[in-house]
């Protein structure tokens, strides 16, 4: 990609088992917290684990440290982040509690679960 609009490609690892529980979405934060870019995840990956989403356009410069997480339908946070930039690459990161709080308020959020 070029400056301000990076693809990302994420591996997410969820406990999905069905609509009832998923991962509806991963996000790409600024390291205070901000929302960058969320990537919506439509169905359930209950037989396809650990799966890769690839989402963007990401407003980041190269030498950008960025967070990207995953988010559950049941609103929570996995335990385990990406912390890096697309220079240096991405270590996993345990977040502090409350990192990116109202995030999951901010649209465009998923409206419902495929499959």
């Amino acid at each position: 990609g070029a400056p301000g609009s990076y693809t990302f490609p994420v591996t997410v690892s969820s406990p999905d088992t069905g609509c009832d529980h998923y991962a509806d979405w991963w996000a790409v934060l600024s390291e205070s917290g901000d929302l960058l870019y969320r990537r919506l995840l439509l169905h359930s990956h209950v037989d396809e684990q650990p799966f890769t989403s690839t989402g963007g356009h990401v407003d980041a410069r190269r030498d950008e440290t960025v967070i990207a997480r995953s988010h559950m339908n049941l609103a929570s946070y996995g335990g385990v982040a990406m912390r890096g930039s697309l220079i240096d690459g991405f270590n996993s990161v345990i977040l502090t509690t409350g990192f990116g709080d109202g995030v999951e308020t901010i649209a465009q959020l998923p409206d419902g679960c495929a499959f």
